[in-house]
């Protein structure tokens, strides 16, 4: 195993699959890609519309993402004492295609990424990037559930 990707979206599952991947980047001499994705700013054009006409949300966007960087940042340079070659991506787009498409770019050996345990109705109607990533996935992947209580 040399490249382990790690799905982080900031929630309460983020420490916990965090501390499992780091633990299986040192025990394997493993590489660490911390992965996030930002959702997509919406599309106008089947409204007749541009973004030029909806400036707020495409200012929210670009803060999405500003927020997003100096989060996973932030997440870096904590483990950048014990695996100094851990690196850092943000794409954007559909969660589960970007991280497929990543896996896939980089080479990764590994995915680790959590669970919220949100229950099958959630899943159905909002989409579970790790039900889909256990789905799809063309390598191992590694599901941690969230602390049980406090999603």
């Amino acid at each position: 195993m040399k490249t382990i990707v790690v799905a982080v979206d900031f929630s309460n599952a983020t420490p916990g699959v965090l501390d499992m991947a780091s633990s299986l980047a040192k025990a394997f001499g493993a590489q660490l890609r911390l992965f996030h994705v930002v959702e997509p700013e919406p599309s106008y054009t089947a409204y007749g519309f541009t973004p030029d006409e909806f400036p707020a949300l495409h200012a929210y966007q670009e803060e999405a993402k500003r927020r997003a960087g100096e989060k996973i940042e932030a997440l870096l340079e904590k483990l950048k004492p014990e695996l100094p070659s851990a690196t850092s991506q943000i794409a954007e787009g559909s969660p589960l295609h970007a991280l497929l498409d990543y896996v896939k770019e980089c080479g990764a050996d590994f995915v680790v990424l959590g669970s919220h345990g949100h229950g099958a109705i959630a899943a159905l109607l909002l989409g579970s990037v790790a039900e889909g990533m256990v789905r799809k996935a063309t390598v191992p992947t590694l599901i941690v559930p969230a602390p049980m209580g406090k999603d």
